[in-house]
């Protein structure tokens, strides 16, 4: 709009000046060559006007003559690079769409095409690893370590390429050397896994933090990994430095108050040093977010002196954290039956095995234990009977990552991912892939 308004006021400025010469004649006087030239105003200005555009197009002219070689270049390189990233694109898609002999094609138009091209470059890789040519891949790749601008792509490609052919340690090199040129996700995960895979948990640590400093990671993660790694160094020290074990729990606990395994390492390893308070108030908070049987079993034997009446005791009270969880029935109820109070383990278990239960049918744990409460009564028919219905119980909670279940937490899948394990119900699907335990076919004799 701007624009029309300043067209429509240079027309109307234009026309006004026309008609100021129109009513205001005058004449021009031109000498040349000793003859003398009289002009009207008018005349004198269409003659300016025709000398300064045929000026124009005759500079045009010869300007487009002299730029005629090097316009005609220029054209030439532009339909090069056209057909170029043309053939980049259909690259790209080829590969994609898992037809390595048209990603070769392309990728050899657009290498002919574009040579240094990034773009050419990468998907030369590309075209090279979809077909099988390892050593075309390395080679493009290492092609891309020559720039600045491919090099991280070129460290990344090489990386991939030295997981797929089982070199760890070169592996780890080329994610190093990313790293240090300029901080990436992927590259920091690298060194991470690598260092959690060896059990360099000191390593690891230390990966982790300068992740977060990077901000490749955030906050909450971070957190919940160093937890992770001060629980796993824990693990490996309760033995011959229990004071450093119960430290590293103690921050494992801070960092993530509901990692069960920190928690149970560090009540047990507090309870042995007779702090029972602290051990008690971090195994029930625990408790309360996580239900789990390692860490009712550490909050059970605090006080190693105690009866199994104070035992039964005990799991009352931390089943009040949780009293709706199966796991503070099953824990209530082993406890009683322990105690030989075989009505209050019935009784815990009832609303477990009730045909209404909104925990579904009862698990194998809930069904082996109500065989022991039968052994002890000396009903072996009843015995019998709950074991066959354990083999064919649903699976109680345990530690899945990968597909694997185990009844132990580990700080690292077998794939090798940190924090992998998490303590569920395995999948039906899952669970019918691994052998339950053996259940012995004849009952055990009474006690």
């Amino acid at each position: 709009m701007f624009r029309l308004l300043i067209l429509l006021a240079a027309v109307a400025l234009a026309g006004w000046g026309l008609m100021w010469f129109a009513d205001n004649p005058g004449v021009v006087t031109l000498s040349w060559g000793g003859v003398e030239y009289r002009v009207s105003m008018m005349v004198a200005l269409g003659i300016v006007a025709f000398v300064a555009i045929l000026w124009a197009i005759i500079w045009s002219l010869l300007r487009l003559t002299v730029r005629a070689p090097s316009l005609i270049s220029l054209s030439t390189r532009k339909r090069k690079r056209e057909r170029g990233l043309d053939a980049v694109s259909r690259g790209l898609i080829a590969v994609h769409a898992g037809d390595a002999r048209a990603a070769a094609k392309h990728a050899a138009d657009a290498s002919r095409l574009l040579r240094n091209d990034p773009m050419a470059r990468l998907l030369n890789a590309q075209a090279a690893q979809l077909s099988g040519d390892r050593k075309g891949a390395i080679a493009a790749y290492n092609a891309m370590l020559e720039h600045r601008d491919t090099h991280g792509v070129g460290l990344r490609g090489l990386h991939v390429e030295a997981q797929r052919s089982g070199d760890h340690e070169a592996a780890l090199q080329y994610a190093m050397r990313a790293n240090a040129q300029a901080p990436a996700p992927w590259a920091g995960q690298a060194v991470l896994d690598d260092r959690t895979r060896r059990g360099d948990w000191a390593g690891a640590l230390a990966t982790v933090d300068s992740n977060a400093a990077a901000r490749l990671i955030d906050k909450p993660t971070a957190q919940r990994w160093r937890a992770v790694i001060k629980t796993a160094m824990a693990e490996e020290m309760k033995e011959r430095d229990p004071k450093a074990a119960m430290a590293l729990a103690q921050e494992a606990c801070r960092l993530s108050p509901g990692l069960v395994p920190a928690a149970a390492i560090y009540g047990s390893l507090a309870a042995t040093t007779g702090d029972y308070r602290r051990a008690t108030k971090a195994l029930e908070s625990a408790y309360a977010q996580t239900p789990h049987p390692d860490i009712a079993a550490a909050y059970l034997k605090i006080r190693h002196g105690d009866s199994t009446g104070d035992r039964l005791a005990r799991a009352r009270v931390l089943a009040r954290a949780a009293p709706n969880d199966p796991e503070s029935m099953l824990t209530v109820g082993r406890a009683a039956l322990e105690a030989h109070d075989h009505d209050a383990a019935r009784a815990a278990l009832a609303p477990l095995i009730a045909s209404d239960s909104p925990n579904g049918r009862p698990t194998r744990r809930v069904c082996l234990l109500m065989a022991d409460i039968e052994e002890a009564d000396g009903n072996l028919g009843a015995v019998r009977e709950w074991l066959a219905r354990a083999a064919r119980a649903p699976r109680d909670k345990a530690w899945v990552a990968d597909g694997v279940i185990s009844d132990r937490w580990a700080p690292v899948s077998p794939s090798g991912a940190l924090d992998a394990f998490v303590w569920r119900a395995p999948d039906e699907r899952i669970a019918a892939f691994v052998e339950p335990a053996p259940i012995d076919a004849e009952p055990p004799t009474p006690r």
